[in-house]
């Protein structure tokens, strides 16, 4: 018999089993802090809203490579550092023109990480050497939006754009992706939804990613692991396909029915609920906000209106909150980021949390190896070809 996709005999035969690892405890961090009870983030101890709202995403990639906010100084040469670091070799974009016009971002950059690996100055260290771990972090956070933006102008028949010098990670990224110097306040919303979606514990990725890390392999290794594990609509995906939900009911006149015909016939509703949080998604709250602005700015507040009667309609019916991605997603439609790009923005942003998890994995490594249930069939003799 199945259930939600788990064998009955698996849940109440086994008491130690736990589909999809929830509630396993895999490993100590000192990175980042969900409080299930509040439904608050905290990145090294500091309020993700208050990094979104008063700090910078710069300084939150810091924050999570090295453990504390950087002074004036030490935030001045990060930033000088990334700006170094964002050209990519002359040979990634040429893998990148290679690949097929019709290739999501998301396989893109998992092309460009595969090749950036071999360019870095550190290629040669040995995995558990923190300090090169760290060049390499920086380099990888620093690239990532170079990579994103020059993959998918190269799929739409343009040529790439060379990182601004004088341009943070936020204005980078617009203006490699549009050709021209973005306003303040889109800067400030990219910004902002980039240090949100920094870093989140032990989700999927980073986990991932630290099992890729422990068996001694590399950082760039880990990153395209990440990023495959990102792809999928159960995870960074959810973007994606809350903007198409969003855009398919066309009005909020029409959210309500919608929404409960989505219920009614079982269909998964993107952007709502979240395992690790029991009451709301904080990051969403804030975003939100944020997305709302957007909306009155751009005279369009159509999908914000949709989002409110969805909200509603989701927690009387099944006490399910917006999590993060749901106003993600028309924050950067309104902004005029194209929908393939949402979760490659969801990269640009993780690559500090995932690199902050594969320095902390090989720092005190150990091979991540669970154990399994076996429930196939029981010993028997091999058949020879002839008799079977």
């Amino acid at each position: 018999m199945q259930k939600n996709g788990w064998t009955m005999s698996a849940e109440t035969t086994y008491p130690n089993y736990s589909p999809g690892l929830q509630g396993v405890v895999a490993g100590i961090t000192t990175i980042s802090h969900i409080d299930v009870d509040t439904s608050s983030l905290t990145y090294r101890g500091i309020n993700v809203h208050e990094l979104a709202e008063y700090g910078s995403f710069e300084e939150t990639a810091y924050l999570l490579i090295y453990g504390e906010l950087p002074n004036s100084a030490q935030l001045s040469e990060f930033r000088a550092t990334l700006a170094r670091e964002r050209q990519v070799p002359d040979a990634v974009i040429q893998a990148l023109r290679a690949c097929p016009k019709n290739m999501h971002p998301m396989d893109q950059l998992k092309v460009a990480y595969s090749m950036l690996g071999a360019f870095d100055a550190d290629y040669d260290a040995p995995a558990t050497d923190h300090d090169a771990n760290v060049r390499k972090a920086i380099r990888i956070i620093a690239k990532a939006a170079t990579c994103v933006t020059a993959g998918y102008r190269i799929s739409q028949g343009k040529e790439p754009v060379p990182p601004h010098a004088d341009l943070n990670t936020a204005a980078n990224f617009l203006y490699m992706l549009h050709g021209e110097m973005p306003d303040d306040y889109t800067v400030k919303v990219m910004d902002a939804s980039l240090t949100l979606y920094a870093e989140h514990t032990f989700n999927a990725s980073a986990f991932a990613a630290r099992v890729t890390v422990a068996t001694m392999s590399d950082l760039y290794s880990g990153i395209v692991t990440g990023i495959g594990t990102l792809k999928g609509p159960l995870h960074g995906g959810a973007n994606e396909e809350a903007m198409y939900m969003l855009m398919d009911i066309g009005s909020a006149d029409k959210a309500e029915a919608w929404t409960r015909d989505a219920l009614a016939n079982k269909k998964k509703i993107m952007g709502f609920g979240h395992r690790e949080y029991r009451k709301s998604d904080s990051r969403a709250a804030y975003l939100t906000k944020i997305a709302k602005e957007i909306g009155k700015m751009k005279g369009n507040t159509t999908y914000g209106d949709i989002a409110d009667v969805m909200e509603r309609v989701m927690w009387d019916e099944k006490n399910l909150f917006p999590n993060v991605d749901f106003p993600a997603a028309y924050a950067y439609y309104l902004l005029g980021i194209p929908i393939p790009l949402y979760t490659p923005i969801f990269v640009i942003a993780r690559t500090s949390g995932w690199a902050a998890h594969m320095i902390e994995q090989l720092d005190n490594n150990r091979l991540i190896r669970p154990s399994c249930i076996y429930e196939g069939r029981g010993v028997t003799s091999f058949t020879p070809m002839d008799q079977r």
